[in-house]
C-alpha cells in the first residue's frame, strides 16, 4: 500500500511540473501576441492620421519674399479672376427679405369701407339726377333712336342716346325735365357716344313716357332713396351688372310713384318722381 501511495504522489508531482512548464510557455506566447497587436494598432493609427492631413501648399516666391517697403498691416491683394465668396445656405435663410418655406405671402389689406360698398347691391349705387333736355334730334343711323343734349348740373352738357325715335314726338321733349342715370359707362350706340341713360316708364313696348321729377326740381338734383342711404359709385362696373340686377325692382306703383322695392324716388325737399299718366308699370 505504501509503495502505491508513493508512486501516485510522484506521478502527481511530475504532472504538476509539466503543467507549470506549459503555463509558462503559454504566458510567453500571450505576451508576444499582445506586443504584436499593439504594434499593428500603432501603425494603423499613424497611417490614418497621415491620410487625413492636408497636402503641403507650395509657397510662391512673391509670398516667401514680401516687399519690405509694404506696411506690415497691409491687406493681401485679391487675384482679379478670383470668384466672390459664396453665401452659405444659413446666411441666405437669415436674410430679412427672403420668404421662408411654408410662409404665405401677405395679401394687401383692403379698405373695409370699399369692401362694403362693393358688396352692397341696391339703388344707392345709382347716380340718378334731374336733367333738362336742351336739344333733341333723330339718330342719323337709327330711325328708332334719338340723340339728346342734356344739362345735368355739370360744366358742359352730356350727350345721351335713347330709344325714343319712334315712340315720342321729339319736338315736345326739348326743354323738358327728366331723370337720367349718370354713372353708366360711356358706350357707343351706332357710332354716337352716349354718356348717360334716360329713364322711362313703360307699360309695353309701344306705350312709354318720361319719368317726371317733382315740381321745383333743377338740373343736377340728386334722386335718393330714404331706406337706402349711401353714395353712388363713380362708375357702375359692367362686369358686376349692377343696373341689370336692380332693374326688375324699379317700378311705378298704383299711384304713379316711382319706387325701388317700395321706397320712392325722392328729390330731397321737393318731392317724389312720378309717371305722368301710367301706373303699375316698369321703369327702364
Amino acid at each position: 500500500y505504501d509503495i502505491v501511495c508513493v508512486a501516485v504522489l510522484q506521478a502527481s508531482v511530475r504532472e504538476q511540473k509539466k503543467l507549470l512548464v506549459e503555463n509558462a510557455k503559454l504566458k510567453k506566447d500571450i505576451d508576444q501576441l499582445r506586443g504584436q497587436l499593439q504594434d499593428k494598432q500603432k501603425r494603423r493609427t499613424a497611417k490614418a492620421l497621415f491620410s487625413q492631413a492636408p497636402p503641403p501648399q507650395s509657397v510662391s516666391p512673391a509670398h516667401s519674399n514680401p516687399d519690405p517697403a509694404s506696411p506690415a498691416g497691409a491687406t493681401a491683394a485679391v487675384p482679379p479672376n478670383c470668384p466672390p465668396p459664396s453665401v452659405s445656405s444659413g446666411e441666405s435663410r437669415d436674410r430679412p427679405g427672403r420668404r421662408r418655406r411654408g410662409e404665405k405671402k401677405a395679401r394687401p389689406v383692403s379698405d373695409p369701407l370699399s369692401l362694403g360698398a362693393e358688396s352692397r347691391i341696391d339703388a344707392s349705387r345709382l347716380d340718378l339726377r334731374v336733367g333738362r333736355i336742351l336739344s333733341v334730334r333723330r339718330h342719323p343711323l337709327a330711325e328708332a333712336m334719338s340723340v339728346q343734349e342734356v344739362d345735368v348740373g355739370e360744366n358742359a352738357p352730356r350727350t345721351v342716346v335713347s330709344k325714343l325715335g319712334g315712340l315720342q314726338d321729339l319736338d315736345q321733349l326739348q326743354g323738358s325735365l327728366a331723370v337720367f342715370l349718370c354713372n353708366v359707362k360711356v358706350s357707343k350706340m351706332r357710332g354716337v357716344a352716349s354718356h348717360g341713360r334716360l329713364l322711362c316708364c313703360c307699360a309695353s313696348d309701344v306705350i312709354t313716357e318720361l319719368l317726371a321729377p317733382p315740381s321745383g326740381s333743377a338740373p343736377g338734383d340728386r334722386i335718393t332713396f330714404l331706406s337706402y342711404p349711401g353714395e353712388p359709385d363713380g362708375e357702375l362696373s359692367s362686369k358686376q351688372r349692377i343696373w341689370e340686377l336692380l332693374l326688375p325692382d324699379l317700378q311705378v306703383d298704383s299711384k304713379g310713384v316711382a319706387n325701388y322695392k317700395g321706397c320712392g324716388f325722392e328729390v330731397k325737399g321737393k318731392g317724389l318722381c312720378r309717371a305722368p299718366s301710367l301706373t303699375n308699370c316698369t321703369i327702364r
